[in-house]
Order: C-alpha cells, then structure tokens, then sequence
C-alpha cells in the first residue's frame, strides 16, 4: 500500500510487520499465539492464586501479583495487533488507535519499570533488614509504592503522547513495525523533529538507563550482603538474584536500545520489540515467581481444593433404591 500524498492529514498509519513471506507469517502466528496463550495462563494462574491463598496474602507475593497482571497487560496491548497483522494483508490503524496503543503501552511499561524497582526495595528490605521488614514494608507501605509505579507509568506515558500529539503528521503514513510505537511514528512528522526525539531521549532513555543502573547496583549490594552476612538458604538467594537480574536485563536491555538511541535504526529493533512485548511477559512470570517453592504449593493447594470441590458436589438427583425412580433434593 502507498504512502498518503503529502498535502493530506494524516488518518491511519499503515504497518508493515515482522515479514513479508506468507509461509513464515503463518509459522510465526502459531508460535506468537501459544507464547500470547501462556502468558495468559500464567500470569492468570499467578493473580488468582495470590488472591484465593491467605497465606500468600504478604506484600512479596502482592508485588508479584501486580507484576503478573502489568505483564498480562503489557502484552495485551500489541501482541493482537501482531496476530492479527500475521493472517491480513491489510495491516491499517487508525490514528487515534495508534495514539492510544502507544499511551496504554508506554503506560503499562512504564509502571511495570518502576514496580520492578520497588520490587527491589522489597528484596533489599528483606535481606538487608529482616528484622524490621515487617515494619518498613507494610501494607500502607506497599500499596503506596505500588500506587506511586502506576502514578509514575501514567506521567510518563502521557508526556511522550501529549508531545508527540503536537507535531503535524500531513506525510509518510507506512511504519516498519507490527505496531505503533513513538520511535516510528515521530519519524513521520512533517517538520524538524530533532527536538522532539531529544525529549524522547530524556522521558525513555535516560529513566531506562537511570532505572537499570539502580537495578543492577542494588542487586550487586544483594548479592555481596547474602555472600557475607547469610549462611542459611545462600545458594537458594544466590540463584534467584541471579535469575532476577537476568529478568530485569531482558527488559530493560532492549527499550534501552530502542529508545536511547532515536537516530539509529538498527536491523535489531523488530526483534528488540518482539522481546519486550511478546516474549518478555511470559517469561517474567516463570523466572520471579513459578520458581518460587511457596508459591508452587500455594497453585497445588488451589488446584486441590478446586478438584475435590468438585468430586465432592452433589449429584442433582438421586435413585431411591426401593421403587429405583429418581429423587431431586
């Protein structure tokens, strides 16, 4: 599909998607679509066992709750989009869907960036301060932190498209992606855009990066407190710092790149945003909290209660063993 003239407004953008070739769309849909299916399943199963078990009912596992339901979310937001695109050849969006995909996105990512840091602060309180832990994470605490991440995603995301809804977009309409994010879509604006990608730079970049770095040296203070000051379950809290760190490196690494860098465009950055949309949301449940042991016999016990519930049920009716016609309770 061609470009729209460039003395016409602006009213849909076009997407090109991951490929061109049929046969790979269609491989590509069934694999998107089973990681779309688990990320659900996953992160539902985490919410719901979270809210069901009492004894799951602490601020870890509330953090963790919050982070399945941001990572569900998160790929909610363009992950349809994507399948879609892969079985259509009309990949067309709206402008003012392409604004608000990239406001929930940006929204949804921002929050999980900085719940990801309080994250942190909840490990660190817990290593660090065991003794007060209960004191200084409590649940007033935690909601507060938990609300101040949403609060912090919301500002974020509306500064980038309060922006960008700024520039005059009276061009180019096709963006090399399978979804609308500020990168591409700045790109197209009719006018010098140097100023506005410098702002991207500020608002995504450097909160990345600032993030990341305080993400990265608070677990390194983490990792040199339990080599040190703990002698129970050491290689257990080794192994899962490490698996976090590896967690926050999958997120952080490819938005850094993204949009750190706005006048680079890389062969890289489908796949960058493939990672941290699609594949990123199911993979951060199975590495912060299915690896947990409390929480896999917190799902067993669930799962038990469900499955003896319903072997338990009463019939709804039963046969008189004298005149052997049915009875209804």
């Amino acid at each position: 599909m061609e470009a729209k003239n460039v003395t016409t407004t602006v009213t849909e953008f076009v997407l090109l998607g991951l490929t061109q070739s049929h046969k790979l769309q269609y491989c590509l849909y069934v694999i998107f679509f089973v990681i779309y299916a688990l990320t659900w399943l996953l992160n539902f199963t985490i919410m719901a066992t979270v809210a069901v078990d009492h004894q799951l009912h602490t601020p870890m596992y509330f953090l963790l709750a919050n982070l399945a339901f941001l990572d569900v979310s998160d790929s909610s937001v363009n992950t349809p989009k994507l399948l879609s695109g892969l079985l259509s050849q009309h990949k067309v969006i709206s402008f003012n869907q392409c604004f608000l995909q990239m406001f929930f996105f940006h929204f949804i990512a921002g929050a999980l960036a900085f719940l990801l840091l309080v994250m942190m602060v909840d490990r660190y309180v817990a290593i660090c301060e065991p003794l007060r832990y209960r004191a200084i994470m409590s649940w007033r605490t935690c909601t507060g932190l938990v609300a101040a991440a949403w609060l912090g995603g919301f500002l974020h995301s509306l500064t980038q498209t309060g922006l960008l809804l700024q520039l005059p977009f009276c061009g180019p309409n096709v963006l090399d992606n399978f979804y609308c994010d500020i990168p591409q879509v700045i790109k197209l604006a009719c006018t010098d855009t140097r100023m506005a990608k410098l702002q991207m730079v500020f608002n995504s970049g450097v909160i990345l990066i600032s993030l990341f770095v305080i993400l990265i040296l608070s677990y390194i203070v983490i990792l040199l407190k339990i080599r040190t000051c703990i002698t129970e379950g050491k290689r257990k809290a080794l192994s899962t710092c490490g698996t976090q760190i590896t967690a926050v490196s999958l997120i952080f690494i490819p938005c850094i790149l993204t949009y750190a860098q706005p006048y680079k465009k890389s062969p890289g950055d489908k796949v960058a945003s493939v990672v941290f949309t699609v594949v990123t949301p199911m993979l951060s449940p199975m590495i912060y909290t299915l690896r947990n042991t409390e929480m896999k016999k917190a799902i067993r016990r669930t799962l038990r209660k469900i499955f003896l519930s319903a072997g338990k049920q009463k019939p709804e009716w039963t046969v008189d063993p004298k005149s052997s016609k049915p009875v209804f309770p």
